[in-house]
């Protein structure tokens, strides 16, 4: 799919001739001051404005106080892997001796506290309270179920509100309506640690800790878990979301960190003196999500749990290993799904969808929100992914771009067609549904016109965004390393990409699908390392000697040596 470089357009106050590299980065994030780069912990938001926390924490407490028995139900991704440890975790150093947890399996009982999840947690732990962390917030059937039983029921969520809120008797979401609370991009884990910080207040103001010989908690220990479950979850790091995830990045990089990350960083090979954080997004987070896409992720979150690290890595490897099945899967779901496109091309006079919709009865349910992500980059239009469940069912995962909420374009589609969608939640980029499978055809259908309202042709052009172009004297290790962690970098505060045009000096192919080539700038005599992920000759002419590219400044290490090195997001022949 071809693609446009454009370079972010910036205010000519901003930058001048002296500028550095950096400052010139920031300045195309819209950083209009030092103290917004000031990522001390004093600097995040105050919990206090998070309607419902108030009752919360006072449920919470009590129940604690009580010695009450209470059941964390998580979710089976690693937002909710990460917010389940965080609940369990926090809980117990404030003195509760009786938290469990439970995490649906995605296979047996699909997402959420559904009644059937109720049911299993009653007739395993017999709680007095369930807190879910990561859902809950659309739940209303199980939470009345949990009501009905007499327990207490507090909902911790970030994913949007449908019109009916469950009758929890403490419900805390940023985007739940009525919360004025200043950001709406935390992430579950986000959530519940804020929870877990007015849990502590309150205790603390009781006298809790110093009646009963227990030494008050440093919340700030959870850090790395709030950090890895943030990024992981791809919402936008806006200011107070940079905040924790520097503050969890920071504990990593001077050895505090818990033994499961710390496994699962040395699995992954990272140094995890220089963990930034695409490493949570692209190294560990997949092989947390391994487990709950194929197995279950309550092996995952004891990885998390574990204290000791021999523990941890005998878990790690286990992860690592399922992290391999599912990239098979996903393999060859993807091949599968682009001979499906092949097909639909075909069909449609090389007009695909606007809004594209793939199922194939050999799908697995666990992977479709992966090849979802790859089909939408590819070819930079929503994407549905339907793999069969139950009887008679499909469920889909779905990713969008830059102009559709697609969690949005699901509610109005089920206005229209009030029997389509059997349920449905999300966010803006990303969201999953259940449908009969004799339906698919007519959701199809519904869903591209729905996209199409939204979307015109102009806007299926794939973009990289680019902040500019570097000098010779600016293509450095010294540069990379400033870059590296000047972060943190995520969604919606992007790492730092560039571009320009370079003659080809040698390109080879290594592992058999990414492309290894020594490149020199026009009018340089510099040479530097790239590669280009994903990519063969086969994909343009083998005659070509220069080429547009949009890269990322990386520092390689091989054999205990750093060299430059240039990560290409764009390449195409000039």
């Amino acid at each position: 799919m071809h693609r446009l470089i454009k370079r972010v357009a910036t205010s000519q106050d901003k930058i001048n001739n002296k500028t550095s590299v950096l400052e010139r980065v920031y300045a195309n994030r819209n950083i209009n001051s030092k103290e917004e780069l000031n990522y001390s912990i004093s600097n995040l938001l105050p919990y206090e404005q998070l309607k419902g926390i108030s009752e919360a924490a006072e449920l919470i407490a009590t129940a604690i106080k009580e010695n009450s028995i209470i059941v964390i139900v998580g979710d089976f991704d690693v937002d909710g892997a990460t917010s389940t440890t965080v609940a369990v975790k926090a809980l117990r150093s404030m003195g509760a001796d009786k938290v469990h947890f439970i995490v649906p399996n995605r296979f047996e009982f699909g997402y959420g506290l559904t009644p059937e999840i109720v049911a299993v947690a009653v007739e395993r732990f017999h709680p007095d309270m369930i807190i879910t962390v990561d859902n809950g917030i659309s739940s209303v059937d199980g939470v009345k179920v949990a009501k009905d039983l007499k327990l207490k029921v507090v909902i911790t969520d970030h994913h949007l509100a449908a019109e009916v809120l469950p009758q929890a008797d403490a419900i805390v979401n940023p985007n739940q309506p009525g919360d004025s609370f200043p950001s709406k991009m935390l992430a579950g884990v986000g959530v519940i640690f804020y929870v877990m910080l007015a849990v502590r207040s309150l205790l603390r103001e009781q006298g809790w800790f110093e009646q009963n010989n227990i030494q008050e908690p440093n919340l700030a220990e959870l850090l790395d878990l709030v950090a890895l479950g943030t990024v992981a979850d791809v919402v936008p790091l806006d200011y107070n979301n940079r905040i924790l995830v520097s503050q969890g990045l920071a504990r990593i990089r001077s050895g505090r960190v818990c033994a499961g990350i710390e496994a699962l960083i040395n699995v992954t090979g990272r140094d995890k003196t220089r963990l930034i954080a695409s490493d949570f997004g692209f190294a560990i987070a997949p092989r947390l999500n391994a487990a709950g896409r194929l197995d279950d992720m309550s092996l995952g979150i004891n990885c998390l749990l574990s204290e000791k690290l021999e523990t941890a890595t005998s878990m790690a490897n286990k992860l690592d290993e399922i992290n391999l099945a599912r990239r098979d899967i996903e393999a060859d779901m993807k091949s599968q799904a682009m001979k499906l496109l092949d097909e639909m091309s075909l069909d449609e006079n090389d007009d695909l969808p606007f809004g594209l919709c793939l199922f194939d009865e050999d799908f697995h349910e666990g992977v479709v929100g992966i090849i979802a992500s790859r089909i939408k980059d590819h070819w930079h239009r929503p994407v549905i992914v339907f793999a069969e469940s139950e009887a008679g069912f499909l469920k889909g995962s779905g990713r969008s771009v830059k102009g559709l909420h697609i969690r949005d374009a699901l509610d109005s589609v089920a206005a229209k067609h009030p029997e389509l969608i059997s349920k449905f939640g999300g966010h803006a980029m990303a969201a999953g549904l259940t449908i009969a499978k004799s339906d698919y055809s007519l959701f199809s259908k519904a869903f591209d016109e729905e996209v199409r309202r939204h979307l015109g042709k102009d806007d299926l052009q794939g973009v990289v965004m680019s902040d500019g172009e570097l000098s010779e004297s600016e293509l450095t290790m010294k540069t990379a390393e400033e870059l590296r962690f000047a972060g943190p970098w995520g969604q919606t505060f992007q790492e730092p990409v560039f571009d320009g045009i370079f003659n080809i000096i040698t390109k080879r192919i290594v592992a058999e699908k990414h492309l290894k080539l020594s490149l020199q700038p026009v009018n340089s005599n510099i040479e530097i390392d790239a590669i280009a992920f994903n990519l063969t000759d086969e994909n343009w002419p083998q005659s070509v000697q220069q080429v547009s590219i949009a890269y990322r400044l990386d520092v390689n290490t091989f054999r205990g040596q750093q060299s430059l090195q240039l990560m290409l997001e764009h390449i195409e022949p000039c």
